[in-house]
């Protein structure tokens, strides 16, 4: 039977370096890069993979359904707002970390929870449902409601909820109401993907151990905390596990390289792998990321990554 994940947030347009002043445009955003990495990683015959966020009538938005199809991720979810563009970032490297520039105030994929009924309908048949903070802080108080009440109901049913904070602080009105709702999306899930550096500022850990321990407070069963280069600190089935990372000489371009992780992650996950099997296959998508610019390699070199994987 095909399985269905469903990754919800915000697609943008993506510019990134293309050395010279000039640079590239594409298509990214948290969600959809997790969303791309687990196409690349599972069979279209064993998983679906598909996206739920709004867009606007312009062209760009056209350019973004067509991208969307062409890499096999399902739009069947995806709606329009008449008048709306989509978002739009711009990357800033300095070496290989970078930083980013955002115009999105006023992009339709905000509106992307005001209608319940039709997130009922896009995650009905979802094995495993997947967003991120981000997801959480571009919506409208009142329409995180409607998200929450859907997750609700797909946990109910027995669907894996997957939460990664991806804290951006500039998102939130103020630091309280960014703690509130990353505490909510952690009570949402019945994954977390953290990050431990931006759980340490936001939250005052001093470990990822606390972050583990916080976050299992509240009520999340299986818990990844990523701290880039550094060991994994993995908290599932009544245990805790420490995986180190691949190690990578010469990075190139961080970005992309958490919701890389998380794809790995979760892609294994679908497969029915274990979790600290499901981490060690994450950082590996991760390192092969970062030895590429953008948040998007070539779904041929995620495959290429499953297929060295031992049966």
């Amino acid at each position: 039977m095909t399985k269905v994940f469903a990754s919800i947030g915000e697609c943008m347009i993506e510019l990134s370096d293309a050395g010279g002043g000039l640079y590239r445009r594409g298509f990214a955003g948290d969600t959809l890069n997790t969303a791309w990495g687990v196409r690349g990683l599972t069979d279209p015959a064993q998983v679906l993979v598909r996206y739920v966020t709004r867009v606007g009538d312009d062209a760009a938005s056209e350019e973004m359904l067509g991208f969307f199809s062409r890499a096999g991720i399902d739009a069947s979810h995806v709606s329009r707002v008449p008048g709306r563009p989509v978002g739009l970032y711009m990357i800033a490297l300095q070496g290989f970390e970078r930083s980013f520039t955002y115009w999105r105030d006023s992009s339709a994929a905000r509106l992307l929870a005001a209608d319940l009924g039709a997130l009922r309908a896009a995650l009905a048949d979802a094995d495993c449902v997947y967003l991120s903070g981000i997801t959480l802080a571009i919506l409208p108080p009142e329409h995180r409601g409607n998200l929450f009440a859907a997750l609700a109901e797909a946990r109910a049913r027995g669907a894996m909820i997957a939460f990664d904070a991806n804290v951006r602080v500039r998102l939130w009105p103020s630091l309280d109401a960014l703690r509130a709702g990353l505490e909510a999306g952690y009570r949402a899930a019945t994954i977390a993907l953290p990050t431990f550096p931006d759980e340490g500022e936001i939250f005052g850990d001093a470990s990822a151990e606390e972050t583990v321990v916080r976050i299992a407070g509240y009520g999340v069963p299986e818990i990844v905390v990523k701290d880039g280069a550094e060991p994994c600190t993995l908290q599932a089935e009544g245990r805790i596990d420490v995986i180190p990372a691949v190690p990578v000489a010469e990075p190139l371009d961080t970005t992309g390289a958490g919701d890389s992780f998380n794809a790995g992650y979760l892609a294994a996950r679908l497969a029915g792998r274990s979790p600290a099997e499901a981490v060690r296959l994450a950082h590996k998508v991760a390192a092969r990321v970062i030895c590429s610019r953008g948040a998007l390699i070539d779904m041929a070199a995620l495959r290429e990554i499953t297929q060295a994987e031992p049966a």
